[in-house]
């Protein structure tokens, strides 16, 4: 029996040759609600020959079921797959497509026009070539228009079609076209657009879609499909300089170790010299294995393994890079923000930050400024709301490597995670270094924590009390120490009123406040432990995400989170303060437990009821749990 050859031949080959040497384009549609994005992507899809029968059938069934077309075929239901877009006519997600024509391939992401899904469009165009900004001839330039263009520019889009779209509702009013134009130009002359383009449309009706209108003779210009072909897109970064970041590390035995992810721009060959950031080792590639063999050099765009000469340490999110081009390496820097959240950025608080494939804490500062996205004024800001845009310095809990944006969009872009909800809420793009973090080294001085511990012959540890006001934090902490010192211990009682006297006197009650004001106790907790000293730190604390933050500043392993447990109607009856009496009466503003919230915390080192035990009591039970752990008499 004769052996089938596996490879295509004839007209078969001919075909998928010509197809592998098509170009690719990536482009997004963006505007605001309704300007029919997902229509023209339909109308495109229809006439590029790219929907199967059974697929055309469909349409035509949905049509008449919830399509918003008398009847006849709702394009946009091509991409508007989820139920809740269907019933509200509207996009939600972020949808790809692929077409191809004569000429070229196509991946296009239809993203919602929606002031509330604005993080899904950043999504869509942080890969995207070109953007078509869709305008209803109805309307003109609206203000989502204005944000959606001021993020193409601010992502490094430098292609832009303007599509004048349902120009057929203005009676192909040739006027209208041109007022849009002239009003899109003069707003987004100071983006550099490189090639920007305007063309009338109607993508219900499919008028300079693909082929000519006869309805405007006074349009002599190419349509919208021809631009596409013809636009140049960006090369897969094969002549910029080597970056990946490793997804995993390969070890299928002890005799091998792969590191394996993304070449996002420049070429590899085995051979080459390569670095590790940000730990900075050097090695050469050994091989480049992959499931066809190995090969001798892989470019920008491919999922590829590397195998090194030496075993040097590499770990998810280590950015490979040539050591004669390196990436910057710090943990401070200035970039571009796009907040994605309904709720509102909180300055200082302890964020996560992802980029490339490594996971680092960072706290970002009050904004230097926001920008208007109609006029392009700077503004002042303390915080940032959804979909703000601005500029911020940020700092990571330790060094990341990264490029400017300009230079590199992998490398250059991330994105903010919330610490305890896991959800984005922001994305960004690095403008560059803050020098002073390359000038700023940690002083390391000869006498260390240790030897100071040996000295007061104990473990230093910072013992922190949360609960809120009137729960005992402040009369158990105060009692416990007493036994601390009588013990021959060294300890310091950090109370949050005591330090609203001098070192946080300028902080008020706001949520930011609160954060930041917790911010400087851990980190004056972290210096008295580095002296040697127990630290019994009295915070109400009440937010989860700050207490993590302060564990992350002390150190897991010296914090000990004590939950002074009490009902609010047994604080609230104590009240030493009178400050209950006072948030009662409106007095009080944002006072935890009655209009401000007290998340308890999920898991504490240990958990009193005052309620339930006498002072001495819950002492005890504290002094139980330290005793093991600080070594305690």
């Amino acid at each position: 029996m004769r052996q089938r050859s596996s490879q295509p031949t004839g007209p078969v080959a001919d075909f998928l040759a010509a197809q592998e040497s098509k170009g690719l384009l990536r482009f997004i549609t963006c505007g605001s609600v309704d300007d029919g994005k997902s229509t023209l992507i339909g109308r495109l899809l229809y006439e590029s020959k790219q929907i199967f029968d059974d697929q055309l059938a469909t349409l035509s069934q949905d049509s008449e079921r919830v399509g918003t077309q008398g009847g006849n075929l709702d394009f946009a239901l091509l991409t508007d797959g989820l139920q809740a877009e269907r019933e509200q006519g509207i996009t939600i997600d972020v949808a790809y497509r692929f077409f191809s024509t004569d000429r070229r391939t196509f991946i296009v992401a239809d993203t919602p026009g929606h002031e509330q899904y604005t993080r899904n469009m950043v999504t869509g165009a942080s890969t995207a070539d070109l953007a078509i900004v869709l305008i209803d001839a109805r309307k003109g330039v609206l203000t989502q228009t204005r944000r959606h263009s001021f993020l193409v520019h601010l992502l490094g889009i430098t292609n832009v079609i303007v599509a004048v779209n349902k120009i057929d509702l203005v009676d192909y009013d040739s006027t209208i076209f041109q007022d849009i134009e002239t009003s899109y130009r003069e707003f987004s002359q100071e983006f550099g657009f490189t090639n920007l383009s305007f063309v009338p449309v109607s993508a219900l009706n499919g008028d300079n879609i693909t082929t000519a209108s006869a309805a405007m003779p006074w349009y002599h210009g190419p349509t919208l499909l021809s631009i596409l072909e013809e636009t140049e897109a960006h090369a897969l970064s094969h002549d910029k300089p080597f970056r990946m970041y490793v997804q995993s590390v390969s070890r299928p035995n002890q005799d091998f170790r792969g590191y394996l992810g993304f070449v996002a721009s420049g070429s590899l060959s085995v051979g080459d010299s390569i670095q590790v950031q940000p730990s900075g080792k050097i090695s050469r590639v050994a091989s480049l294995p992959s499931f066809d063999g190995d090969r001798q050099h892989v470019v920008a765009g491919e999922s590829i393994q590397i195998v090194l000469d030496d075993e040097i340490d590499i770990s998810r999110g280590d950015l490979l890079c040539t050591p004669d081009s390196v990436p910057d390496v710090g943990n401070q820097f200035e970039a571009f923000m796009v907040w994605t959240d309904e709720n509102q950025m909180m300055p200082h608080r302890s964020y996560l930050l992802k980029i490339g494939t490594k996971t680092v804490g960072v706290m970002i500062d009050k904004p230097k400024y926001k920008i208007n996205v109609n006029t392009l004024e700077h503004l002042a800001a303390s915080t940032l709301e959804l979909n703000d845009i601005a500029i911020c310095n940020l700092a990571t809990d330790r060094p990341v490597a990264y490029d400017p944006y300009v230079n590199n969009r992998y490398s250059g872009s991330f994105v903010i995670i919330d610490r305890i909800t896991s959800k984005t809420v922001g994305a960004g793009m690095i403008r560059h270094s803050l020098r002073r973090d390359s000038n700023i080294s940690w002083q390391h001085t000869s006498i260390e924590r240790h030897h100071r511990e040996e000295l007061n012959h104990q473990r230093s540890a910072t013992i922190w009390f949360t609960g809120l006001s009137g729960s005992g934090k402040s009369t158990v902490a105060n009692a416990l120490e007493i036994k601390l010192h009588a013990m021959g211990l060294r300890t310091y009682l950090l109370d949050g009123d005591n330090l609203r006297h001098g070192l946080t006197r300028d902080l008020g009650f706001t949520t930011a406040d609160r954060i930041e004001n917790l911010r400087r106790a851990s980190h004056v907790a972290q210096i008295l432990n580095n002296a040697g000293v127990i630290v019994l730190a009295c915070f109400i604390s009440p937010f989860e995400s700050e207490r993590t933050s302060a564990k992350e500043v002390i150190g897991e392993e010296n914090f000990i989170e004590v939950f002074v447990d009490a009902p609010i109607a047994v604080t609230e009856k104590r009240d030493p303060k009178g400050l209950y009496k006072k948030a009662r009466a409106g007095e009080l503003p944002n006072f935890t437990g009655i209009d401000s919230d007290y998340e308890r915390p999920t898991s504490p080192s240990i958990h009193i009821r005052t309620d339930e035990l006498e002072i001495d009591a819950s002492v005890d039970v504290i002094l139980q749990h330290l005793r093991n752990l600080l070594l305690l008499p």
